[in-house]
Formats: structure tokens, sequence, C-alpha cells
């Protein structure tokens, strides 16, 4: 039986949009930076108030930043009653994390591409991307637990955070292992893992996690 779909539930594909403009903001920003280098270069640099793009760059980095908020916080109202604690505790998590980045990302955007030590700086790489980094890991590492737990749709969610949490561990790791020539294209698995993930979990409370009937045993 499909499951009765409102406003809340065609919201959530708001997390689709999001990734949309966080693509938008990396293709179109990258343009209207002479010589930046995507290889290279981190996503961030393109919000660097220094940067030729900062102004159209940092308008569609808040948009997104709004879209991802609203689709994960809406997904947290549908995921009530569904899956276990575990799951919907990750899900929570995952919407903090969400919020963090969107508002801390414009409240300290870095100074200059790379890293020029202000304090903004220091906010943006040691403050800002400490607590996104734990977040999400600690809020898909739950969600891996949690959906594994859970019937086939919650298993299926599972394996898209494990992606995801892949992706953050490749993109963390690899930038302190390959040259700088690459530092860009590792660093962006991370960054994409968390935006990608969002959108998915926005088609799961789309599809309201399936039916309300299949919950799993208290405490689980």
């Amino acid at each position: 039986m499909k499951p009765n779909r409102t406003l809340v539930h065609y919201l959530c594909l708001s997390g689709i949009v999001a990734l949309v403009l966080y693509l938008l903001h990396d293709v179109i920003g990258g343009m209207l930076y002479p010589g930046y280098d995507r290889a290279s270069q981190a996503v961030s640099d393109l919000t660097a108030i220094s940067a030729p793009s900062y102004v159209v760059a940092s308008g569609l980095a808040s948009i997104y930043g709004l879209f991802s908020g609203l689709s994960s916080a809406l997904v947290c109202i549908v995921v009530q009653g569904k899956g276990s604690k575990t799951l919907r505790l990750g899900i929570y998590l995952f919407a903090i994390m969400n919020w963090v980045s969107a508002v801390g990302y414009s409240l300290f955007p870095l100074s200059a591409s790379g890293y020029a030590g202000t304090f903004q700086d220091v906010m943006h790489v040691y403050v800002v991307t400490v607590a996104v980094v734990l977040l999400s890991v600690i809020s898909l590492a739950l969600i891996i637990i949690g959906g594994l737990r859970g019937g086939a749709r919650h298993r299926s969610l599972a394996a898209w955070a494990i992606m995801a949490l892949t992706g953050m561990v490749i993109g963390g790791a690899g930038t302190g292992i390959v040259p700088a020539a690459y530092f860009g294209i590792v660093e962006r698995f991370s960054t994409y893992g968390a935006v990608a993930f969002t959108a998915v979990l926005g088609v799961y409370g789309f599809r309201a996690f399936g039916d309300p009937e299949r919950r799993p045993a208290a405490g689980s």
C-alpha cells in the first residue's frame, strides 16, 4: 500500500534541489574564477572573500544550505515512528550537521583561497569543518547501524550511507596523502558524499520510509 504523501513529503525532495545548487556553485564559481584548478583547489576556495567568484558562488552556496537544511529537517518529521531509534538518531544528527554547515560556513567563509590564518579562517577550518566532519561521521555510522537492523528499504539507505561515509573517508585521508596537485579531487569525495546523501535522504523522506506498520521492536 502506497503511503499518503503530504506537502511535507514533497518538500523533502528539496534535497535534490540542494544537490543541483551545490553542483552549480562549483561549476559556475569555477567559471568566474580565472585560473581556478578543480584538481588542486578546494571547493571552499570559490567562496573565499577575496575570490573573484565570491558573490555568485557564496550566493548559490547559501541557497544550497537553506534547501539542504529544509530537506533534512522535514525528513526528521517524516521518519517519526519509522525505523529503529538508532536510525532516527542518525538522521537527526545529519540534519543538525546540515544546519551547522549552512550557518557556520555562511558566517565564516575563508578570507582567501587556501588558509590565511585569520580569525574567520580558524573558525572555518578548525571549528565549523571539524564539527561538520564529526557530525557527518557519527550520523552516517548510526544510520548504517540502524538501517541494517530495519527492513529492506532501511537496509538500502544504510548502503547509501556506507557509500557516503566511504567517500568522506577517502576525502579526509586522501587530502593528506595525495600530491597537492590532486588535493581538490579527493577533497570533493568528502564534500559531495555528504551533499549527495542529503539528496538521497530527501528521496527516502518523499517515499515515507516504507509502510508505517512495519516497525522494529521497541528499543532496537
